[in-house]
């Protein structure tokens, strides 16, 4: 199998096969390719050259499979990032006429049916009044049962229960039919059997196992090149994602602007300055540049969080990852007194980076996913075991639910 990465910095490709482990299935990378974009390839984590980022993914995917010793790739998942990439969870009280009579099937297709109408409808004026286009065009392309209530009881699954209230939460993300599209065909030209295009912060937070962990809070941030993607996670269910166009390619450009240099030479003394590589003076200048962009980038990841602090307090768990999330004045921003005042945290979070290590089911072989960067990859690798897995009956019919709402 393969899973791609198409950032706006780097195509990641990852070849891994499926290892039986007992319940869950296991995967083993045994390949991994990294390419740089071309300037003009992406913008903002979404395609805007295809036949450019067509030429770097094959190369991407070319040097996994000569790593692998694989020649063919069976099925794949690709991951997609960009602002327009919407995830939120929605959630739907029925009040059932006959308590007494038990729930099943065909009425829990009911109501979940009418969860993802909503959810639909409010997906779609949110684009809308962002894009100022109110025909745009979206689609479902991940959805996850969160919570599920019977009369203020918690059960993973209604079917055979009693009751009269039945809540159900669904989360769901969308995106734009156009760059769901751009995706397809870039699939299509690479010759690959697309098994899913993945919400990349929705696979992040499912790559920690915490299905069981009912009480499991956190708040994933994912630096990229162009994007930052954050996803909450509350009380061992997934509320909701948000993007925001900034990335580590915008720190790249104050350098290049403020020392005169050319991008490329302001990119490799960005990683050696990440890697701690440069004397004390030049990190320190470099620390001075970077100080305001922190600032600016803090603003976005506390107006995203301020949408998710409505109703609860935000988790005090942050975990980092992302090619971005090495640059030492991120963690040092966040771990800033100011702007944790205007947010309700229920108390000073603690910040951490998500290491390759901590992506569940997936080992690696090659011993090259070494860092927080690799993360991202490595969890659209997990997600596919789960697509892939024989679906259990929740997730089956919340499936068919979503197809027969595209046909």
């Amino acid at each position: 199998m393969l899973a791609l990465d198409i950032g706006t910095e780097f195509v990641k490709a990852l070849i891994f096969r499926t290892v039986p482990g007992g319940e869950k299935v296991r995967g083993e990378i045994l390949g991994v390719g990294k390419t740089r974009q071309k300037s003009g390839n992406m913008q903002s984590g979404a395609v805007s050259d295809i036949s450019g980022v067509i030429e770097t993914s094959r190369e991407a995917i070319i040097s996994a499979q000569k790593k692998s010793g694989i020649k063919k790739v069976k099925k794949s998942i690709i991951g997609i990032a960009g602002e327009l990439v919407k995830g939120t969870t929605t959630t739907v009280h029925y009040e059932r006429s006959r308590a007494e009579s038990q729930i099943n099937i065909s009425e829990l297709k009911t109501i979940i049916n009418r969860v993802q109408l909503k959810a639909y409808e409010r997906i779609k004026q949110q684009i809308s009044w962002e894009t100022g286009q109110d025909d745009i065009s979206i689609k479902v392309i991940n959805a996850a049962i969160v919570d599920i209530r019977i009369d203020g009881y918690q059960v993973k699954n209604p079917i055979g229960f009693q009751g009269k209230d039945v809540s159900i939460s669904i989360f769901n993300a969308y995106a734009p039919t156009i760059h769901l599209g751009a995706l397809n065909t870039i699939a299509d030209e690479l010759g690959i059997d697309l098994i899913s295009i993945a919400a990349e912060p929705y696979a992040v937070a499912r790559s920690v196992d915490y299905d069981d962990v009912l009480d499991f809070s956190a708040i994933f941030i994912d630096i990229g090149g162009g994007t930052t993607d954050i996803a909450v996670v509350r009380n061992g269910g997934l509320e909701g994602t948000k993007m925001f166009a900034f990335g580590g390619r915008a720190f790249t450009k104050k350098l290049a602007q403020e020392l005169e240099i050319s991008f490329e030479e302001a990119e490799t003394l960005k990683i050696n300055y990440s890697g701690g590589r440069l004397g004390f003076d030049v990190s320190s200048r470099i620390d001075e540049i970077f100080e305001n962009d922190c600032n600016v980038w803090l603003g976005g990841v506390e107006l995203s969080l301020a949408e998710f602090a409505e109703h609860d307090v935000l988790p005090s768990k942050i975990l980092l990852c992302g090619g971005g999330s090495a640059l030492p004045g991120i963690k040092k921003a966040l771990a800033s007194q100011g702007w944790i005042k205007n947010l309700p945290f229920a108390k000073t979070p603690i910040v951490s980076f998500l290491q390759p290590k901590d992506v569940v089911r997936i080992f690696d072989s090659t011993k090259e996913l070494t860092n927080p960067q690799d993360v991202t990859p490595m969890g659209l690798a997990n997600l596919a075991l789960d697509i892939s897995a024989e679906e259990k009956l929740m997730a089956g019919i919340l499936s068919r639910v979503v197809q027969n709402m595209e046909e």
